[in-house]
């Protein structure tokens, strides 16, 4: 899959589009910050480097990964919403990031909505699972937001994850 496959979405707000090198250096200083610490971090540059390029080879291992959210008024990056996979995510899992001078305003459930709904129609997916720190409150409000529901008996990498089910149609 090229960059060209990846697919572009268009919310009110927002356009979602294939990550690219630039997107690097912000996406690094958000994973070497103490703000990435639900995600496993804070990360080193490689650490951080790794998971960038995860986030874009699961597109083309898999059909699906990360779109980096950018506002449609000025093109500024504002964060990541991305479809993980792999030997690190027992499940599919919809995740976000919002860079944080663009919290509090609705961008992350936006773009994670819209990146759902490409899953569950042209991305040919029937469930995701949104897996959350039980101390990040604010990413499990925007699962629940999403519609999402806890699943206690969902599979997990860490024990402590609390595991949120997106199901296609609900």
């Amino acid at each position: 899959m090229s960059n060209s496959e990846i697919p572009t979405l268009a919310t009110e707000r927002l356009v979602l589009r294939a990550p690219v090198m630039t997107d690097f250096a912000a996406y690094a200083d958000f994973l070497a910050s103490e703000r990435s610490r639900y995600m496993g971090g804070p990360f080193d540059t490689k650490g951080a480097w790794l998971t960038f390029c995860h986030d874009v080879a699961c597109w083309h291992l898999f059909g699906h990964g990360a779109l980096m959210i950018d506002l449609r008024t000025t093109g500024e990056c504002v964060g990541q919403v991305g479809i993980n996979h792999g030997p690190l995510f027992p499940e599919k899992e919809l995740g976000w990031l919002v860079y944080a001078p663009f919290e509090g305003q609705g961008y992350g459930l936006e773009a994670a909505r819209a990146l759902r709904d490409w899953a569950f129609g042209p991305g040919g997916l029937s469930t995701l699972v949104s897996y959350c720190d039980p101390d990040n409150a604010r990413s499990i409000a925007l699962a629940e937001r999403l519609g999402a529901r806890l699943d206690p008996d969902a599979p997990r990498q860490d024990p402590e994850d609390r595991v949120f089910r997106h199901v296609a149609g609900a």
